[in-house]
């Protein structure tokens, strides 16, 4: 077969687009989440809630590595693989749901938002992925525009105290669990670490099975829809869309695009649940897209 003859620089192009828009659309999902996890969290509680989420997105993603017949990873990998999956989709869920009962979805969303600087420091110490100047001023930046969000938002709420830590420790989660993804996907597919994470993270929630099972026939329509939402969009979409731009890119530069969310989870929260920001929220979120932009203006990888 005559491969498609195609002008290189074109290609070149082209391959940093589906990167971005990859890394985007998970950003956007992820961004949505907050906003779901603080919707159906007036019904289910925080470990219910992460065990259907996560049990749904297994299914979803296991429907798709069944059909393509995706080859697992080695036994050598099984180690880090339990421990992404443990820390990313286990811990991580249940301390953000958790946090959200307790402050809103915009001010866990700028708190976790912390977790890109913590990628960076991360990828360039155990993934040797170095410091460029671009990203560290990149984070700077938008690691302010957090700052001025996160104080602007937190004031609102008299229980943002033990809220804000969970969602610290929600951050410190996500960003050892990126970190750890990254050389998975070096050695096996997207979608299967990606599936595989979501079943380690759904085992490690099956204790509060009993709570779900009680809350679930109580809950309302729409905290079940949200959590459908959650399971497949925000956890197996945006998981998948992830990995295939990781696996493409470097830690610290697809962390600091995730800075997005923190903004666009204010702003869909101000529109969906009323939770309306302080104008000094938005020009925090104004400081976090500058800082995107920043960090990504450095040589590609």
């Amino acid at each position: 077969m005559i491969p498609p003859i195609v002008d290189p620089p074109a290609a070149k192009r082209r391959e940093p687009l589906r990167v971005v828009a990859a890394g985007l659309v998970a950003v956007v999902l992820w961004a949505s989440a907050f906003v779901g996890v603080r919707a159906a969290g007036t019904d289910l509680s925080p470990g219910a809630l992460s065990l259907a989420r996560l049990t749904i997105g297994s299914l979803a993603l296991g429907v798709f590595v069944l059909a393509r017949r995706e080859a697992m990873p080695s036994r050598s990998d099984l180690p880090l693989l339990v421990f992404y999956g443990f820390l990313w989709f286990g811990v991580y869920n249940v301390t953000l749901n958790w946090s959200e009962q307790l402050i809103d979805a915009g001010t866990a969303a700028m708190i976790v938002s912390l977790g890109p600087v913590l990628i960076a420091l991360l990828a360039g110490l155990v993934l040797k992925e170095g410091f460029p100047r671009p990203l560290l001023i990149g984070c700077a930046v938008a690691f302010s525009g957090v700052v001025v969000i996160g104080t602007a938002t937190a004031s609102q709420n008299v229980s943002a105290g033990l809220g804000s830590l969970l969602a610290l420790v929600a951050a410190i989660t996500y960003a050892a669990g990126v970190v750890s993804q990254k050389p998975l996907l070096d050695r096996s597919s997207v979608l299967v670490i990606t599936w595989l994470g979501c079943v380690i993270g759904a085992v490690f929630c099956l204790p509060f099975t009993p709570q779900l099972l009680d809350e679930l026939p109580r809950a309302s329509t729409s905290a079940i829809t949200w959590t459908v939402y959650l399971g497949v969009f925000p956890t197996a979409v945006a998981f998948t869309a992830w990995g295939y731009a990781l696996s493409r890119s470097t830690a610290g530069r697809m962390g600091a695009m995730t800075y997005l969310a923190a903004p666009l989870s204010t702003l869909m929260a101000w529109l969906l649940l009323g939770e309306v920001p302080p104008w000094a929220a938005l020009a925090g979120g104004a400081l976090c897209l500058t800082g995107v932009i920043i960090s990504r203006r450095g040589p590609r990888p």
